[in-house]
């Protein structure tokens, strides 16, 4: 495990819970017009939450697995057989609107004030790209998971795979309040005046981590099914004991 500093392991965490409870009071008007646009363009629920990988637990040397909240950005639009249509065309114009400006990402206030994630760290990818993680790259769940960081400024799904982990781990080796603060303010720029928007890791915007692997030819498809499984499983026990 690598070498926790002062400032990440007192200050930050302060720091976090001061600036998640003033987004979700100053900024309360603005969760109520967009959830209101949602139910109208979307309709319900308009709030979405979905499985991530966290902080590794020291106990078990495990990520632990939270819901991440989100206002929707898709449609639940079924193909004749009953099954979702692919996320391309569940995303409608309102809901690229929403991931250009990063509005959908506001109930993530909800997971900072909770300290399931931070303002700053590397973006919570989801469970079925932590387990085509090599150990050296899954050090990037010693960081609390954050709305934005170096690799959201730095390109975002512009870049590939291995470069938006490396921006993580570069991070992580130096968690500071200057780098943190200098990232909340890039983060502003390129969510508001270049609308390029944080989010990642989803099928609309990029592809899967083990589907490039696949794609790449850099694992079998042996290799594959064996990760999608145990991603399976992982949710699987984690519906359990819940």
């Amino acid at each position: 495990m690598r070498k926790i500093g002062f400032y990440e392991k007192y200050i930050k965490r302060i720091l976090d819970i001061i600036c998640s409870l003033l987004a979700l009071i100053v900024f309360s008007w603005l969760y109520a017009i967009v959830a209101i646009a949602v139910r109208i363009k979307l309709g319900s629920p308009v709030v979405f939450k979905q499985p991530r990988p966290g902080l590794i637990d020291p106990k078990t040397g495990k990520e632990r697995i939270f819901h991440l909240y989100k206002f929707r950005s898709m449609t639940d639009e079924r193909d004749q057989s009953g099954n979702l249509l692919p996320d391309e065309q569940r995303l409608t114009k309102f809901g690229r609107m929403l991931r250009a400006t990063s509005l959908d990402e506001l109930p993530e206030a909800i997971n900072i004030l909770k300290g399931d994630m931070s303002v700053i760290g590397p973006r919570p990818q989801l469970v079925r790209d932590m387990v085509f993680m090599s150990e050296e790259q899954r050090m990037r769940h010693t960081a609390r998971p954050g709305l934005s960081g170096l690799a959201q400024v730095r390109g975002r799904n512009a870049i590939s795979w291995e470069d938006k982990i490396n921006w993580d781990l570069e991070y992580i080796n130096d968690v500071s309040f200057k780098n943190d603060f200098r990232l909340v303010v890039e983060t502003i720029k390129v969510a508001l005046i270049e609308q390029e928007g944080i989010t990642d890791g989803e099928n609309a915007t990029a592809l899967d981590y083990g589907d490039m692997l696949l794609k790449t030819g850099k694992i079998s498809k042996t290799q594959y099914d064996a990760c999608q499984a145990y991603a399976k499983q992982i949710l699987e026990e984690r519906d359990e004991v819940r």
